[in-house]
């Protein structure tokens, strides 16, 4: 059986000079396909690992995350020797292509693809009698999971004919269909996979921001005055992050075709791109909330200025007044 392995990780690029690509593959060429996302093919090659050859695929989404995808053939994937294989292979390719900061914070996404072009039974049946096999080949695990757990593991479940099945988790897929026809599952996985990653990215951007507000304003004991300039500089940060999250949102809701359209509501779902949308919109009203505090702070303590300066003038006046009067009166006398 054949496994598909992707990764995802944050690869920016202020400018892209090459020209932007079509996805392809789509089933029945819905009617809308997901054009709003920029991509870029960034190169093709083939390495052993391992003994085994991997074939890579490299593209960039819009600009922001880099999505390898990597195939390789593997005798027996359930049997418990070769999910040591697989994870050698799996982590040699982790270190070939995602940075070490990425690889050390755990910026990335990794997901693993079963490929099954062919079974002696119906796929549901084929699913049932390997129910075990499967769930452990998904979820990398040597342990014997508990029925309730194989249950949700395998629940999922999306059909284009009676011929084929693309089974989805949060953790992997199956994908059975005749002559090979893969790739169409394979590119929303992908897609799924890169949504996932932007939310993490944006959700990761909050975070920074609010660390670096805190510190600022909030726990520096010595914390500088806030101005103009650094006020401004959190204000556009935030607007970049607000657009970059309404980009996100907004740019996969192109998908059109039936099967492409319940295929992807499967991936939302097992992905749970909803809740981390709601998390990031929340994180982004909550600094919305912040920025408009130091806002109304900085223009109270202008305005305390102001009015301590416009004392300052009146108790200025008021001894330039006395002083001129005590001189008119003679009280005061030049040498």
């Amino acid at each position: 059986m054949e496994i598909c392995y992707l990764l995802a990780f944050p690869d920016s690029v202020e400018t892209n000079s090459q020209s932007r690509e079509q996805f392809k593959g789509l089933k029945d060429a819905p009617y809308f396909q997901p054009i709003d996302i920029d991509l870029v093919t960034l190169g093709e090659e083939t390495i052993v690992i391992e003994g085994y050859a991997v074939m890579i695929t490299r593209q960039r989404y819009d600009g922001v995350v880099q999505m390898v995808e990597c195939h390789f053939d593997l005798r027996d994937p359930f049997a418990p020797s070769v999910l040591q294989e697989r994870t050698k292979i799996q982590d040699a390719l982790q270190s070939r292509y995602i940075p070490e900061a990425y690889r050390r914070n755990g910026l990335f996404e990794e997901y693993t693809i079963l490929l099954v072009d062919s079974t002696q039974s119906t796929p549901d049946k084929w699913l049932e009698k390997n129910a075990l096999a499967l769930a452990n080949f998904i979820r990398s695990q040597r342990e014997v999971l508990d029925k309730e757990e194989i249950g949700k593991i395998l629940a999922s479940r999306t059909r284009y004919s009676t011929e084929d099945l693309t089974l989805v988790d949060w953790e992997g897929a199956v994908i059975i269909a005749p002559h090979g026809d893969f790739q169409s599952d394979i590119v929303l996985l992908k897609i799924g996979n890169y949504q996932l990653l932007r939310y993490r990215m944006l959700d990761k951007l909050i975070e920074d921001m609010l660390d670096k507000i805190n510190e600022t304003f909030f726990q520096n004991k010595r914390r500088p005055r806030a101005t103009r300039g650094l006020i401004r500089q959190i204000a556009e940060h935030r607007l970049e992050v607000m657009l970059d999250f309404e980009r996100a949102e907004q740019n996969l809701l192109l998908i059109g075709d039936w099967y492409t359209a319940k295929l992807y509501e499967s991936i939302h779902n097992e992905f749970y791109l909803k809740d981390w949308k709601e998390s990031v919109r929340s994180k982004l009203d909550n600094l919305e909330n912040i920025v408009q505090t130091v806002k109304d702070n900085f223009i109270m303590s202008w305005e305390n200025l102001m009015d301590r300066l416009q004392l300052l003038g009146w108790v200025i006046l008021l001894v330039g007044y006395i002083y001129l009067y005590m001189l008119d009166a003679g009280w005061i006398n030049f040498p």
